[in-house]
C-alpha cells in the first residue's frame, strides 16, 4: 500500500504540527473515572504544553485528581482531504500543577501574555485559575490513511509505523479501489 516512510520526516512533522493551533483538545477523567472532553488555549515550552484553567472547569479538578491527560491536535474538517483520515497528533501526558508564584509560573504566564495579548491581563490575576504542565509520555501521529505512527522515548523521538501491514483489503479488487480512493 504505502511506501516505507522517512521516519525523520515523520518525526519533524509531529514536532511542528501543534504550532498550527492556538488551542488543544483535552481529554481528562474524574477521580471516579468519568471521562471529560474539552479544549484549552495553550503555550508550548520545554517540551511540555501548558494550559491555564479555571477551577470552574471540570478538567481542572480532573487534572488535580489523577495527574493524567490526553491531548489532541487535529486538522480542521474544512481543510481535510479525507474526513476518515484527518491529520492528528494524540499525546498521553503526565499533568502537574505549577504553583502560583513559582519562577516557572511567571515564565510560562509571560508566554501566555505574548501569545494571547490583553485578555491575559484580565485572567492572569484571577485566583481560581491554575497553570498545568502537560508533559507528553507517548503519542500517536496519523499523517493520513494507512499512515499511523507510534511515538515513544526521549522527547517522543522514537517513531515507528503503528502497523507494518497497513489496512487489510479482502481481495485485489478491493485493494485497488482502496488505493485509488486515497488522497495523494
Amino acid at each position: 500500500m504505502a511506501d516505507t516512510p522517512d521516519l525523520s520526516a515523520v518525526r519533524e512533522a509531529c514536532r511542528v504540527f501543534p504550532a498550527r493551533f492556538q488551542t488543544l483538545y483535552l481529554g481528562t477523567a474524574a477521580a471516579d473515572g468519568q471521562p471529560e472532553a474539552s479544549y484549552a488555549p495553550y503555550v508550548a515550552d520545554g517540551g511540555s504544553y501548558w494550559v491555564y484553567l479555571s477551577d470552574l472547569a471540570r478538567h481542572s479538578a480532573n487534572l488535580r485528581a489523577n495527574g493524567r491527560a490526553s491531548v489532541l491536535f487535529i486538522e480542521p474538517e474544512a481543510s481535510a482531504k479525507q474526513l476518515f483520515a484527518r491529520e492528528r497528533l494524540t499525546l498521553a501526558c503526565a499533568a502537574a500543577e505549577c504553583a502560583r508564584g513559582a519562577d516557572r509560573f511567571e515564565v510560562v504566564m509571560d508566554l501566555f501574555d505574548r501569545r494571547f495579548g490583553k485578555f491575559m491581563q484580565v485572567i492572569r490575576p484571577l485566583q481560581d485559575f491554575r497553570l498545568f504542565e502537560l508533559r507528553p509520555q507517548s503519542g500517536s501521529y496519523v499523517a493520513g490513511f494507512a499512515r499511523a505512527y507510534a511515538l515513544d522515548g526521549v522527547d517522543l523521538g522514537a517513531v515507528r509505523h503503528r502497523n507494518d501491514q497497513g489496512h487489510q483489503a479482502p481481495d485485489a479488487a478491493a485493494e485497488r479501489r482502496l488505493s485509488e480512493s486515497l488522497p495523494s
